[in-house]
């Protein structure tokens, strides 16, 4: 045989045995939209429960409050798309994943917890309140009485082709509804008097 082909045959065999070598770099890119508006939300001041005595306290199961509601406004420069998300503050604390707390005593007793609702929602266009669907990445309605976990969004909008899909507004309100509920005495230590200490923000998103 050729001794060329040879060489050159053991050459190409050589080449095929050889690894496939990744690449040892990765890109990381970052994107976004500056927006020339902004948007103030305001709450009228806190949710106060006052001094609740262990006695009307239930020591089995939970105890409901008394519903309470403040109006959320958000006042933009200019018409906006936005969404407002509750941050609990106190994350780690409710005696329910999907609910927002009141705090902990002895650093590992959980308090109670207190579900937000939304409602009557005004602003410069007729609007319905909406939510979005993180799975499906689609917006829906919420009513009146489905609890907004922590981190939700939730925007006004209205009925398009395309379904439901927020739309920009200059100054909106909204009633948020707390249902608070206080845990069970007889896992709690309540020898003296404790305070609840729920804490959210509601942030303002640009979409």
């Amino acid at each position: 045989m050729n001794k060329h082909l040879v060489a050159l045959g053991s050459a190409l065999l050589f080449t095929a045995s050889l690894p496939v070598l990744a690449a040892s770099t990765t890109e990381l890119t970052v994107t976004g939209v500056i927006t020339p508006s902004a948007c103030t939300p305001t709450l009228p001041g806190a949710v106060d429960y006052g001094k609740i005595s262990v006695q009307d306290l239930q020591a089995d199961r939970y105890t409901n409050l008394e519903r309470r509601t403040l109006q959320l406004s958000v006042n933009c420069d200019a018409a906006t798309l936005f969404a407002i998300s509750p941050i609990d503050n106190r994350a780690g604390s409710a005696i329910h994943g999907s609910a927002f707390g009141l705090g902990l005593i002895n650093e590992n007793q959980k308090l109670g917890r207190y579900h937000l609702t939304f409602g009557n929602p005004a602003a410069d266009t007729p609007s319905t309140l909406l939510t979005r669907d993180e799975v499906n990445n689609r917006w829906y309605l919420l009513f009146d009485d489905d609890a907004v976990r922590p981190n939700d969004l939730v925007a006004l909008g209205s009925l398009t082709d395309s379904g439901w899909i927020p739309h920009p507004l200059q100054n909106a309100t909204m009633d948020i509804t707390l249902h608070t509920a206080i845990a069970a005495t007889n896992t709690l230590t309540l020898t003296s008097e404790v305070a609840l200490d729920g804490s959210a923000t509601m942030e303002v998103k640009y979409l």
